[in-house]
């Protein structure tokens, strides 16, 4: 009976997916050229651009009126219990990593005979809506997946084909340029490159068009995965020593905080572990990793970010280059050997006929004048560039943060009830540009960590939730160690280890010296260098040194004049915005909030000293000063992550909007 009744909330938590896909999600047409035709967003007072209104049936239930609207009061139902449903294993995060984990934990279940419940929590509108990435995609991590499926997964280029109708290009050419300011340009020759640049054997992906597919074959094996659903809350045991699982953000609030007819309570998703794979800077992944002490328990660094701007195109056939890669340095954001500012670029050629292009800027630098956006607009005006993108469209634009910390900002993995994985850790290889791969691989990894856990001892089938449809009340929430220190044992951690002080040598030496450490560490040394880059301190005495403390004061510094978008290769932020697809509810309250000790933060420091820079590193416009006074455009954002890290102080507190809400990625 519990089972039945347990199955019945499913299917009225799937009802409200579908409800938010049909109302929420943007209506693509089968071209990729009609991407770019989307004009569906305006402009309303300061840059605040959003959707027009769905007139679309609102299929939740009705409030009865006589609940009071005061959030204060005991009958608001603001303030009524939440449902809660009960897993073995809750996965929090749509993307390669949590979609890996569910399907291996799927795959264990049945050759193993004994069955786990697995549900997946994405606060994207779909499955991959907002995944972002390159992407030069390594299938190593992605074969050894599939290999345990019963085709073997040996054709998974043709069964993403097949599903997304995406191709899987295999990279046929591989350049690495150094730009120069004049439009010249200079090839590195491949054989003095590090080995883990060589792209030889991998493969032109979107890695949104992976993530779907990946979905796909993960509600085939049973997998109940729940789109348009954000994490708001992480569920502790009433001795807050363990984690329990997680809780949906209540749906229908007003703008001024009240409940709106359409208001709907969050649900409380229960597991016997819960694996976190929200991505770099994830808002719960981050709440446990400062509640848990993870980042000193595991003996880290602070994580140290870069900012990836990307533009898809659609280029005319005579120009297209199936499978060329090109990475460059240089130009725009280095001009001279000694430059500190981490970042580079990245084109690549996507069957049939695209070109996904984008530009890396390290969050550590130290120039508030420095806009990454404009950067990347003339960026693409290099002739080395620009001759790939002439007489083609652009059709989509986006941007998300990513790890640079390394081997050495790896917090401790585990805690009792749950886990890191993929970006939420930190397992990108930024010498590599890459980190899917890894994310795959931690995915499969904690489910194989966690099935052994869970599926293992006397009585094991009997205590499952698949088998009894609740989570035994008397059961103590178990820490998995097993999962990090098969990590720590695997090829992830040889990757990483190898390259572990080379973004520290480029913070320190700037782009010349980078290179030289990179290049003797990649050849010679191979991580085993007897000796530690740290962190340097921040720009105040016996501060560890973050990214938003790297930022010195305008006075240091000259406005940088960027050249006007022409609106054919450049284009104005507002107008690329509208190709990302995003949508938020305009009657909700804002998930972009001044933390209140920090609210002297903007009204009297990151104008005076630093000539807002919030207003530059954005990549959606959502900040501005009017008037001296900061106005937050929470409707442009576009779940960067950007804010949360680089703003003075990290005065913002970046929490989930409602679910469905955010970019509508399609090709990226």
């Amino acid at each position: 009976m519990l089972r039945c009744v347990h199955l019945a909330r499913r299917v009225n938590i799937g009802s409200l997916s579908a409800a938010v896909a049909s109302t929420q999600a943007v209506q693509y047409r089968s071209s990729y050229s009609s991407l770019s035709n989307n004009k569906t967003s305006h402009r309303n007072g300061y840059g605040e651009l959003h959707r027009k209104p769905s007139s679309a049936n609102n299929n939740s239930l009705q409030l009865k009126r006589a609940f009071s609207d005061d959030a204060s009061s005991e009958d608001s139902p603001m303030n009524q219990p939440r449902e809660a449903m009960h897993y073995d294993v809750v996965i929090v995060g749509g993307g390669p990593a949590g979609l890996s984990a569910a399907i291996r934990l799927k795959q264990l279940s049945s050759e193993k005979g004994i069955d786990l419940s697995v549900c997946v929590l994405e606060k994207g509108s779909e499955v991959g809506s907002h995944i972002l990435s390159g992407n030069v995609f390594d299938p190593k991590a992605l074969e050894e997946l599939l290999s345990h499926n019963e085709d073997g997964g040996d054709k998974w280029t043709e069964a993403l084909f097949e599903s997304q109708d995406s191709h899987a290009t295999p990279v046929s050419e591989d350049a690495f340029l150094v730009l120069t300011e004049s439009g010249g340009s200079y090839q590195i020759p491949n054989m003095l490159l590090p080995s883990q640049l060589h792209n030889d054997g991998n493969y032109i992906i979107s890695l949104s068009k992976l993530a779907r597919y990946l979905g796909e074959m993960a509600e085939g094996l049973g997998v109940e995965i729940y789109p348009g659903f954000a994490a708001d809350e992480v569920l502790y045991s009433d001795d807050q020593s363990s984690v329990r699982g997680v809780a949906t953000k209540d749906m229908g609030i007003g703008k001024e905080g009240e409940a709106k007819d359409t208001f709907e309570r969050g649900v409380e998703l229960l597991g016997r572990q819960t694996l976190f794979a929200e991505g770099a800077r994830g808002s719960c992944s981050e709440t446990v990793i400062s509640k848990y002490n993870l980042r000193q328990e595991g003996g880290a660094s602070n994580q140290h970010y870069g900012l990836g701007i990307k533009e898809v195109w659609e280029i005319p056939e005579e120009n297209f280059k199936p499978g060329f890669v090109q990475h460059t340095l240089g130009y725009p954001l280095q001009s001279s050997v000694t430059d500190k500012v981490y970042g580079g670029s990245f084109l690549y050629h996507q069957e049939p006929n695209l070109v996904l292009c984008g530009l890396v800027v390290g969050l550590d630098y130290e120039n508030p004048y420095l806009n990454p956006y404009k950067e990347f607009q003339r960026w693409k005006t290099h002739p080395a560039i620009k001759s790939h993108l002439e007489g083609g469209t652009c059709i989509q634009y986006g941007a998300r943060v990513l790890n640079e910390g390394g081997y050495h900002s790896l917090p401790k993995l585990t805690f009792p009830g749950g886990m890191l994985l993929g970006c939420s850790a930190g397992f990108l290889n930024a010498v590599k540009i890459k980190g899917s791969h890894c994310a795959i691989q931690s995915g499969t990894i904690a489910a194989e960590s966690v099935y052994n856990s869970l599926a293992s001892g006397e009585d094991a089938e009997e205590k499952t939730v698949a088998s009894t449809g609740e989570i035994d009340s008397e059961e103590t929430p178990v820490e998995v160690t097993q999962y990090a220190e098969s990590m720590e044992k695997s090829w992830v951690y040889d990757e990483l280890k190898e390259v572990r002080n080379c973004h520290e040598a480029f913070s320190r030496w700037g782009v010349g010296g980078g290179l030289i450490y990179t290049g003797i560490a990649a050849h010679i040394t191979k991580g085993k260098e007897p000796w530690t880059l740290p962190t340097p301190v921040g720009n105040n005495a016996g501060e560890s040194k973050t990214d938003s403390k790297a930022t010195k004061p305008a006075k240091d510094f000259q406005p940088i004049d960027y050249p006007a978008p022409d609106g054919i290769m450049t284009f104005d932020l507002l107008t690329n915005l509208q190709r990302s697809g995003t949508y938020h509810d305009d009657d909700q309250p804002s998930h972009l909030r001044i933390k209140p000790e920090l609210a002297h933060i903007p009204e009297s420091t990151s104008l005076q000293v630093y000539a807002a820079p919030e207003s530059r590193f954005c990549p959606a416009g959502v900040y501005e000063y009017v008037d001296e006074k900061l106005v937050i455009n929470a409707q442009n954002c576009i779940h960067c992550k950007c804010c949360s890290i680089k703003m003075p102080d990290e005065y913002i507190d970046w929490s989930v909007p409602e679910g469905g809400g955010g970019p509508q990625y399609q090709v990226m």
